[in-house]
């Protein structure tokens, strides 16, 4: 046989391998790695555990695909943690499993993970993998991550005022997630709920994934719908105590209840479904560079917004790295959306 038609063979026999459909179970490929539909189903149940209503064909694919997405980066960052040798072993699962458990009994946590149709191998599966994964971050990028003397005063000099406070005030941080349609709502994962079913089962879904332990801020950076705070992952600043009495009663009532560092069930207010956290209470009066809370606020606001500049980064180049196949999505696509 001619070398050229050798050649010709086995480009046609490529061409045909790539046209193959891929395998039944497979929702997408990571670098070869496949992540099946059984994963997507299950972590589906797990963060939409109780649908007032059967969704729409178009909303269950939806919703799919924007998990898988979430899989697929997760799947990203896990190798790298893997290449890294920076996977989480079991005593630091057992720890953050007593960290959860912690002030309820085996019986409220065997219900709590049921509701979310979780068992506790699956947890802990989940569990290794958050934790792997910020153990990358950590390396990655937090821990190259330096805020200088002069970063701190410049900062300070810079919002002087705010830190003269006539009046209490609360700093808090929010996920804010509506029910109208807007396009110019931006967050990391271009999430946007249409309309109330659909921001009813989104905040359900971050709820339950704080509940499981992870970062307040990445996920109002990943999905909150006010683009005011989802930037700096949720941060609403400082919250004037006179400002409270014109909030919302029931808003008001959970936020004056919460500790600093606590986390709200959710609050339905007349913009949409809200989830806090406190960050700290200040009391009045001016507040001097020496204060060596002036400075540590100062250092985790400046600290924080470049964690999160970097991790949308650092995002981006390990997807761009990665040889990713969504074969949920180009079924999505060929079939025009009629999966059943």
């Amino acid at each position: 046989m001619p070398r050229w038609l050798s050649w010709v063979v086995v480009l046609l026999a490529v061409t045909a391998a790539c046209r193959r459909s891929p395998p039944a179970d497979v929702a997408a490929t990571v670098n070869d790695r496949p992540i099946t539909y059984e994963e997507l189903d299950k972590y589906y149940k797990s963060q939409f555990p109780n649908p007032p209503e059967q969704p729409s064909e178009e909303q269950l694919w939806y919703q799919k695909l924007e998990l898988l997405r979430i899989l697929i980066d997760n799947e990203i960052m896990l190798q790298r943690a893997e290449k890294m040798g920076l996977m989480a072993v079991d005593a630091d699962v057992d720890a953050k499993i007593n960290e959860l458990r912690a002030g309820s009994t085996q019986e409220e946590f065997q219900k709590q993970l049921k509701a979310r149709n979780l068992t506790v191998e699956d947890l802990r599966a989940q569990l290794r993998r958050d934790l792997s994964i910020q153990k990358l971050f950590n390396k990655e990028i937090t821990a190259h991550i330096g805020i200088s003397d002069k970063e701190v005063a410049d900062f300070y000099e810079a919002n002087k005022a705010s830190f003269n406070l006539p009046e209490p005030q609360y700093h808090i941080a929010q996920i804010l997630v509506t029910p109208f349609p807007d396009a110019n709502v931006r967050n990391l994962k271009g999430d946007k709920a249409q309309n109330e079913l659909e921001a009813r089962k989104k905040i359900e879904m971050i709820a339950a994934r704080l509940k499981a332990g992870e970062d307040f801020a990445m996920l109002a950076q990943n999905y909150s719908e006010d683009p005011n705070t989802a930037p700096n992952g949720g941060d609403f600043g400082f919250i004037p105590a006179s400002a409270l009495e014109k909030a919302d009663v029931e808003l008001r009532k959970i936020l004056l209840a919460l500790k600093p560092g606590e986390v709200s069930p959710i609050v339905r207010t007349q913009e949409g479904y809200r989830i806090l956290r406190l960050i700290s209470r200040e009391p009045a009066g001016q507040r001097e560079l020496s204060d060596p809370r002036v400075q540590q606020t100062i250092r985790e606001t400046l600290l924080n917004r470049k964690d999160q500049l970097l991790k949308a980064a650092y995002y981006e180049v390990a997807r761009n790295e990665a040889r990713v196949v969504n074969y949920l999505a180009r079924r999505v696509t060929e079939t025009k959306g009629k999966m059943r």
